[in-house]
């Protein structure tokens, strides 16, 4: 039977896949077309538009893994579309890329039932794009409901870890460079893949053996810090949904 904190640990990979690969589908290149926007400031409003018409630096403070510069022009370049029209175009991008790829999985609709007490229930503080897409309307088919909650217990890891990266001191770019990443959109990549897709401008600086550990320590903080979410399923449950999202990033 997992515990809560196993469970954060098993399932970051196969939803970091499931609820972010949707991202850079052909569903959110339908939805760059249509808002007219380049691919990333489509990213930046549809994803951070959630946020609201904020200055650039708010969307700076919350896109902690990438370069300032690009978040501000990206950001910018974007504002041509108002942002409610941005995320909810950019849900629906989601929610289409869930029923094309997920809609054939007959544990979608289990999926979603034990995802939304997870995202319910979960702490928004340090999670602003969390708390965001919480808000954001959940489509009833179940494919779609699947993925857009996975999308949104993305978010929540994601704002959870970036807080322990700021809190430990760490660059940014090397936390990027100091592992491999497991779980991405691209399968298992290399720090240095990584950080050219977030735009990081090179030459990158090797990491130091001391930044390689420290950035482990981080990522099993990452794991303390998002098992009491997963608290509130029976251990069953939570057997249950690491089995699903495996399912899922296998189908």
């Amino acid at each position: 039977m997992a515990d809560p904190r196993t469970t954060a640990a098993e399932v970051k990979g196969p939803i970091g896949v499931l609820g972010g690969k949707w991202m850079l589908s052909r569903e959110a290149k339908a939805a760059c077309e249509e808002l007219r926007l380049g691919p990333r400031e489509a990213y930046f409003r549809g994803r951070c538009g959630v946020l609201g018409e904020v200055h650039a630096d708010v969307v700076t403070s919350v896109a902690v893994f990438f370069p300032p510069a690009h978040v501000t022009e990206s950001w910018e370049g974007g504002r041509k579309v108002p942002v409610e029209q941005a995320v909810a175009r950019y849900a629906v991008a989601c929610q289409e890329w869930g029923r094309r790829n997920l809609g054939g999985f007959d544990g979608c609709a289990r999926l979603a039932e034990l995802l939304e007490p997870v995202v319910e229930h979960a702490s928004p503080v340090g999670a602003p794009l969390f708390a965001g897409w919480r808000a954001v309307p959940l489509p009833a088919d179940a494919p779609a409901r699947a993925t857009q909650l996975m999308h949104v217990v993305r978010e929540l890891r994601g704002g959870v870890h970036a807080a322990a990266v700021v809190a430990a001191g760490m660059h940014p770019l090397d936390a990027m460079l100091a592992i491999e990443h497991p779980g991405t959109p691209f399968g298992n990549v290399a720090g240095e893949t990584m950080a050219k897709f977030f735009e990081w401008p090179e030459p990158y600086p090797a990491p130091a053996p001391d930044v390689v550990e420290r950035r482990k320590v981080i990522e099993e903080q990452t794991n303390d810090v998002m098992a009491p979410f997963f608290e509130v399923l029976s251990e069953v449950e939570r057997d249950e949904l690491i089995g699903l999202v495996r399912l899922g990033h296998a189908s």
